[in-house]
């Protein structure tokens, strides 16, 4: 195999409002507590919920729309890639976290703000380029000036 792929998709709940940092070089950071859930029935009939807790940290542009319409309960799509850092604490203990490095995300629920407590539009929050053609190639989208590819559609 000649590469590996490092991918996390999610949909989740955020489980309270995004924490804002502002970093010595200006480049803002937002860290989101994003709560997934699946249900089963187990063998004897009872209902089962597994709840996941994940952190998700998202810079600059992406951080200011997560600042501005995310709050506590709004579901979200994310997609990142999984990252583990470490640290030394001050008693000298190596500390890890791993943590979901957003690319993008899209803001889910009804457009009155039922869904989450935000009253912002439900919108894709805005995506980066790619650092390299090896990386992928860049997203397609209505305004991005290419419109051959919607020209091509047999409906």
């Amino acid at each position: 195999m000649a590469g590996s792929v490092n991918k996390a998709i999610l949909v989740g709940n955020l489980g309270m409002d995004p924490e804002i940092k502002v970093m010595s070089n200006g480049a803002k950071l937002a860290r989101l507590r994003i709560a997934t859930s699946e249900s089963y029935t187990d063998k004897n009939g009872d209902r089962v919920t597994n709840t996941e807790w994940h952190t998700v940290v998202v810079w600059r542009g992406l951080a200011d729309v997560a600042e501005k319409y995310l709050r506590k309960g709004s579901q979200i799509f994310v997609e990142g890639k999984i990252r583990t850092r470490s640290w030394d604490d001050q008693e000298g203990n190596t500390k890890y976290a791993t943590e979901i490095v957003a690319d993008n995300f899209t803001m889910l629920g009804s457009r009155d703000g039922n869904q989450g407590g935000s009253e912002a539009p439900r919108q894709e929050a805005p995506r980066q380029a790619p650092k390299s053609a090896a990386q992928g190639t860049a997203d397609v989208s209505p305004d991005s000036g290419n419109d051959e590819s919607f020209d091509d559609l047999p409906f």
